[in-house]
């Protein structure tokens, strides 16, 4: 899997690329640019496909795609670009630990948060879904969709006696 990947939960909208998929939003945070639905809707077929696969990673490469991406609002919405109001946190380059966001919203939505060893298997772009499908901005509905096509769909259940969280086996 690599940084350009599509979900399977982002599957109503992938051939058409009508919606911002996780791999752009990864890079989106990483150049520092709010991008809204309507400047995405703005660009041709072929800008989106260019965003999606166009690597932004090292240093230069993240700079390279904030200049393409800043002409391209320019040139497609007629409009400046907007830096993130937020600094990304850049919990999904952590790979030793689950973050509290995501263990705290899997177990809301009954399901045993990531073991550490979990967390860790997953690759960086999985990593990033998860934490933006658990923030409290976001629509969640892909969160146990997500959760399901990573293979961390345990069901948790109390322990009567203790009132601890335990995961069941699968």
């Amino acid at each position: 899997m690599t940084d350009t990947q599509l979900f399977a939960f982002e599957s109503d909208f992938v051939a058409s690329l009508r919606c911002v998929p996780m791999a752009v939003r990864l890079k989106l945070d990483l150049c520092g640019i709010k991008l809204s639905l309507r400047q995405w809707s703005r660009f041709t077929r072929e800008d989106r496909q260019a965003l999606l696969v166009r690597r932004c990673r090292a240093p230069a490469e993240i700079a390279a795609y904030r200049e393409i991406l800043t002409a391209l609002i320019a040139a497609r919405a007629g409009e400046a670009a907007r830096l993130l109001a937020e600094t990304p946190c850049g919990q999904w380059d952590t790979a030793g630990r689950t973050p509290a966001v995501v263990a705290d919203y899997a177990r809301s939505q009954g399901l045993a948060p990531p073991s550490a060893g979990q967390w860790a298997a997953l690759t960086r772009l999985q990593r990033f879904a998860l934490i933006k499908l658990s923030r409290d901005k976001h629509d969640n509905v892909n969160f146990v969709p997500a959760m399901r096509e990573f293979g961390l769909t345990a069901p948790i259940h109390r322990a009567e006696a203790s009132g601890l969280f335990v995961a069941a086996a699968r």
